[in-house]
């Protein structure tokens, strides 16, 4: 499920197992469609990535989401974690944050099957959920106000920066891009 795209930063990408890992681990994600109109549309949503696929969920009512997807199902998913902002140089603009993120490119379906659509709300539970709320487990009787997408991914990409140790951040290290910049009144 490698990109057949260049990734610009090769230094920072992962290898398509820690980005199936990052993915499956990854807290919200954010799904991106084009509409009718040629207008992108980006939501933030709960997910779970089982067999290949990325699970998203929302109301069964029509709305913006469910019109972009029935016009094209092509769609991007996006993730992240942001990590500790530091700095590598000596100007401000020597800046950078510890990060992973994976995309996904892929067709979102709709899922009709109550049973597919319980096993994803199983995973969902197990995902989210607190097991100490003790309350019905695998029961859900509102499966007909919702529509769960499947998007079938067709291209992943991870990448990430780690966190450098503090003998490699400045001042302990000068990494600045740009070392014969001077600032404005220094000659």
């Amino acid at each position: 499920m490698s990109s057949p795209h260049a990734v610009r930063r090769q230094d920072k990408v992962m290898t398509d197992a820690r980005a199936r890992e990052t993915l499956a681990a990854g807290f919200c994600g954010r799904l991106g469609t084009v509409g009718p109109d040629g207008w992108p549309y980006v939501v933030p949503l709960l997910y779970v990535w089982t067999d290949g696929e990325i699970h998203v969920h929302n109301t069964r009512a029509p709305g913006h989401l469910r019109r972009n997807i029935e016009h094209d199902p092509r769609v991007c998913f996006e993730i992240d974690a942001p990590g500790e902002v530091f700095a590598y140089g000596r100007f401000e603009c020597d800046t950078s944050i510890a990060y992973t993120s994976v995309i996904a490119f892929g067709t979102a379906r709709i899922v009709t099957s109550p049973d597919e659509q319980a096993r994803f709300f199983t995973a969902l539970m197990r995902k989210y959920a607190d097991p100490s709320w003790n309350r019905p487990a695998e029961f859900f009787p509102r499966l007909d106000e919702i529509t769960l997408y499947a998007i079938r991914v067709e291209r992943l990409t991870g990448k990430e920066t780690a966190l450098p140790t503090q003998s490699d951040r400045w001042p302990a290290k000068d990494n600045t891009k740009s070392p014969n910049a001077r600032p404005p009144g220094v000659m």
